[in-house]
Order: C-alpha cells, then sequence, then structure tokens
C-alpha cells in the first residue's frame, strides 16, 4: 500500500472536541456500483469512529448530536511521458592511442506504465444543533492501477485509518502516514 496524505481543521486548543452520539451521510449515487463503492468507506470511517469514542445512531437519524457527512473522489491519472521502447546511441572519440566509434542499442523490456488511481476521502464532522463543523479532513493515495492501493476495500480501509490516526490532529498540517 502507498502512504496517505493528511490533512485535518478544527479547532481544538479553543474548543474541546468531545464525543457522542454521531450519524453518518454519504451522498446518494444513482448507479449501484457506486453506492456499493461508497458503502466500503462508510464502514471504514464507520470502524475509525467507533475507535475514536463516537455512538453511531441510524442514518438520518435526527437526535444524534453529530453529523459525519463522507465523500470521495476516485480519478484516472494517465502514464504520461510515454516513450518508444527503443533507444539508439551513438558516440566517437579521438586520441593520441587511436580513435574509435560505438553505437549501442537500448531497449526497454518493462512495457508501458501504468496509470494511477487518485482517491480523496473527506470527512466532515459538525453539531448537529447548529450544523457548525468541529472536526473536517481529507486523506488521498495515488496507487497504480491494478494494485492492491486501488482496490475501494483496502484504499477505504488505509484512508481511513489515515484520517482518524491520533485525533484530532494538528490542523492545518499535512502529513504522510505509511
Amino acid at each position: 500500500m502507498p502512504p496517505a496524505n493528511v490533512t485535518r481543521f478544527h479547532n481544538a486548543p479553543t474548543a474541546p472536541i468531545t464525543t457522542g452520539t454521531i450519524s453518518i451521510m454519504s451522498p446518494a449515487e444513482s448507479s449501484e456500483g457506486t453506492v456499493l463503492e461508497y458503502g466500503t468507506y462508510t464502514a471504514a470511517v464507520r470502524r475509525e469512529l467507533q475507535r475514536i469514542g463516537y455512538t453511531e445512531l441510524a442514518s438520518g437519524a435526527e437526535d444524534s448530536e453529530y453529523v459525519a457527512r463522507i465523500s470521495v473522489q476516485t480519478s484516472r491519472l494517465s502514464a504520461d511521458g510515454s516513450r518508444s521502447p527503443v533507444s539508439v546511441g551513438v558516440g566517437g572519440s579521438t586520441g593520441s592511442y587511436g580513435s574509435g566509434i560505438g553505437v549501442g542499442i537500448g531497449i526497454n523490456l518493462s512495457g508501458k506504465p501504468k496509470d494511477k488511481i487518485a482517491t480523496e476521502l473527506s470527512v466532515r464532522i459538525s453539531r448537529r444543533a447548529d450544523n457548525q463543523a468541529i472536526w473536517e479532513g481529507r486523506s488521498w493515495i495515488e496507487a497504480k492501477a491494478g494494485s492492491p492501493g486501488s482496490q475501494p476495500a483496502l484504499a477505504a480501509s488505509k484512508l481511513a485509518e489515515a484520517l482518524f490516526k491520533d485525533f484530532p490532529g494538528e490542523s492545518g498540517t499535512t502529513i504522510t502516514v505509511p
């Protein structure tokens, strides 16, 4: 798994963050595949919220103290800068003991570089009473297409764990979590 980058924002030094009951909201999507994928990220965030002391009420419950809003964005980064797999180099030299010429041929057998999948998980926790944000953060990774880090189940766990590591974390600083 590649390392995750994490940025968090909060006012914990002036207004300490307390835990309590929370409802998790994620955007409704039209395609079933996307809904299932969001379910994977929601489950990972749920585990981390429970680990740090929140008690979840049913999604959309009107009597929770807090609301966690989850957003996930996934994009494909194409492998730019493709080169020809064959390169030719020519060189020559002259000197007091003779002269020479050389030709070198290089063949790249590694194939075309793979695209990367960039995944970002964002969570915003706000008080239900006044809709005031008390904590928000985002974590993101880039992984080669087809690698374990590009799979939603593994990416969701990695991103959620990194996001809530040492909760609430240092505000306004981006860290890398291996």
